[in-house]
């Protein structure tokens, strides 16, 4: 089918979908397959899928407390890593499991909680945020979870609480979203710039099954009439998206977020926390779990589960550890619950500083969590492919640094990109500001100073990564793997607009910058296929359950604080029999009204009605016009400027 095609029976398909959810009460709409875990009827929507889970939309069991599970005070739960999916594990268990919280024991390798959600300050190099977290109204399990979570900055509030004032008096909007010629504003202006033919593939995309976009890479499905458009350098420094990622992972963002479609351009679909997500997040998670004697072991490396298979059940019955350098073995029976995070996407991190780039001759880390999925990946084809996302980092690294100015020399050249002075502890850049022209496709932000509650309030953390990691630089001339941080900073100043007989003594005097590289930061975009990525709970286990990035659960995406909570969520709720509905993602993608609005959006204002199609399939236009004047639907597509004067 040609894509003129496509398009009129996308027009075609919006008018009947506004026509479709109208009626929708007038018929039950077909249920999708039994273990899919999702229900259409209202009964079905309480019926537990064979995982022991159900999904849930709606304030009736968003604000419910499930009775205690049966059994919960005999059994025990051993959760491999500290990172936000395990931490939210740990929450669930004691507040919606009601397991006695000395019951509950976290396994962690390092000596510090957090995983990838990291944020510290090294004596020895300076601060330190390897990544930062983009959050979204619509988070259901993450605000489910931090509702109960106690805030460590204010006196009998939440975390949510916290976090919901926090942006309703300091929303968050980006002045200047890109960058061209050394700091002079892009000019995006909100726009996309995507051709007729753009917007079709990106429609033929949302519309693909997921199957046939097994193994496929987005530039098997996009050409230039996206690379080369303004969507395309928004969408991939926001998400990190490289052309050779997963089609399927493309698609499921796009149907994910489409009701933050208008806010892409100017981040205002974007929330932010107080402070780095390390003493945002994390800090209140353990220390809830610590009032609760929740019990931490550090320095505990898990390097195995091994597991006894049997008329289909799969039961876990030990754990192979690593206590401090001694080997160490854990004996679990049936009634003991394990939750393990595999994979990781900062694993095998390697750390530069001012004067030094981070060793990329050195042996990558392939231990840790992907040592340890690797072994039990061997015991069964349920627990996943690791190797998929793992093997290839030249596919699957990019490089961060955070940069800390030391006095106000470089301040004016930020305040006259991002319209703001960074020293306010209020919104900043917004998100980050791309350099469009930049070789490394350098971006950079500046969140809410301080970023660190004991930040010297004079300086300012800025937080910047490059793309692409092999190339020269356009001032530096070498690959930004190869580079120092005082190098990098360099770069970064190039294109914030800095003279160049300046840039030097401003690299060197004014700031200290400390490199981080990840060989595995987008390991989870890797072109997949079903099976790949375990589920939640595999089939057959007992007492065993994947958390993070790389299980699977329905529709949701990956490189999000959403997705941890979630599978965290469904791993205890499915095991411990927690009889409350995990919150559905949210449904914007079956939302007629999001659908037009995003549509408009991508089109950079016009009408998909604006489309002129050959003959015979115009002619049906009018026809369709005419069949809904007078109607609600009339009324629905002019709210959502589809119609205008002067269409009929």
């Amino acid at each position: 089918m040609n894509r003129k095609k496509i398009a009129a029976l996308g027009v075609a398909a919006g008018l009947a979908g506004a026509g479709a959810v109208l009626l929708a009460n007038k018929k039950p709409a077909a249920a999708p397959e039994e273990d899919s875990g999702y229900r259409n009827t209202e009964l079905g929507r309480h019926q537990k899928n064979r995982k022991g889970i159900y999904y849930s939309s709606g304030n009736y069991e968003a604000f419910a407390r499930p009775e205690k599970p049966a059994g919960v005070d005999d059994k025990n739960a051993y959760i491999v890593g500290s990172g936000l999916a395990a931490l939210a594990a740990a929450c669930f268990l004691v507040r919606d499991g009601q397991m006695p919280g000395s019951h509950i024991h976290i396994l962690e390798a390092m000596e510090i909680a957090g995983g990838a959600c990291d944020g510290i300050f090294d004596p020895s190099r300076g601060y330190i945020m390897r990544g930062g977290r983009e959050m979204e109204n619509h988070f259901e399990c993450l605000w489910d979870l931090f509702r109960s979570i106690p805030s460590l900055e204010v006196p009998g509030a939440s975390v949510l609480d916290e976090f919901y004032w926090l942006n309703k008096h300091d929303p968050n909007y980006s002045l200047c979203r890109a960058t061209v010629q050394q700091g002079k504003d892009a000019h995006t202006d909100g726009k996309f710039g995507l051709s007729q033919k753009g917007c079709m593939e990106i429609v033929k995309l949302f519309m693909t099954p997921d199957e046939e976009l097994y193994d496929k890479t987005i530039e098997d499905v996009f050409d230039n009439d996206v690379f080369s458009s303004t969507f395309w350098l928004y969408w991939r420094t926001m998400f990190a998206f490289e052309n050779w990622h997963s089609a399927l992972e493309m698609k499921l963002y796009f149907q994910r977020f489409i009701h933050h479609i208008a806010g892409l351009p100017d981040f205002s679909a974007l929330k932010f926390t107080r402070y780095n997500q390390y003493e945002s997040l994390i800090l209140p998670m353990q220390k809830y779990l610590e009032a609760a004697g929740v019990d931490f072991q550090f320095g505990t490396e898990v390097t195995n589960v091994l597991f006894e298979k049997k008329n289909g059940r799969k039961v876990a019955t030990a754990l192979e550890c690593r206590v401090h350098g001694a080997e160490k073995g854990i004996l679990l029976t049936e009634n003991d619950l394990v939750f393990v995070t595999n994979g990781s996407c900062t694993e095998g991190t390697i750390y530069g500083d001012q004067n030094h780039a981070p060793n990329g001759d050195a042996e990558v880390r392939t231990s840790g969590c992907w040592n340890l999925w690797k072994n039990i990946a061997k015991q069964d084809p349920a627990f996943g492919r690791p190797e998929k996302f793992c093997s290839d980092i030249s596919k699957t690294n990019w490089e961060s640094a955070t940069i800390t100015t030391l006095d106000d020399k470089i301040l004016p050249y930020i305040t006259n990109i991002c319209k703001r002075d960074p020293r306010t502890g209020k919104v900043v850049t917004g998100g980050i500001v791309s350099c469009k022209d930049s070789q490394w496709l350098l971006s950079w932000t500046i969140n809410r100073q301080g970023q660190f509650k004991e930040q010297d309030p004079e300086k300012v953390c800025i937080w910047v990564y490059g793309l692409f990691t092999d190339v020269p630089g356009d001032y530096v001339k070498k690959p930004m793997k190869e580079c120092t941080g005082k190098e990098i900073t360099e770069e970064w100043l190039y294109h914030i607009g800095v003279p160049v007989e300046q840039i030097p003594q401003l690299a060197e005097e004014s700031a200290v910058c400390v490199p981080t590289m990840m060989p595995y930061i987008t390991a989870f975009f890797m072109p997949r296929t079903k099976g790949d990525r375990p589920d939640v709970i595999p089939d057959g286990c007992v007492n065993f359950a994947f958390l993070g990035q790389f299980a699977e659960t329905p529709r949701d995406t990956v490189f999000t604080t959403e997705y941890s909570v979630r599978t965290a969520m469904e791993a205890v709720y499915g095991l411990l029999g927690v009889d409350r509905g995990v919150p559905e993602v949210w449904g914007s993608v079956y939302d007629i009204r999001a659908l037009l609005d995003s549509s408009v959006c991508l089109m950079d204002g016009k009408s998909p009605l604006d489309i002129q199609l050959p003959g015979p399939l115009n002619l049906l236009k009018k026809p369709l016009l005419n069949a809904i004047r007078g109607t609600v639907i009339e009324d629905l597509l002019r709210e959502h400027a589809i119609l205008r004067d002067g269409m009929f």
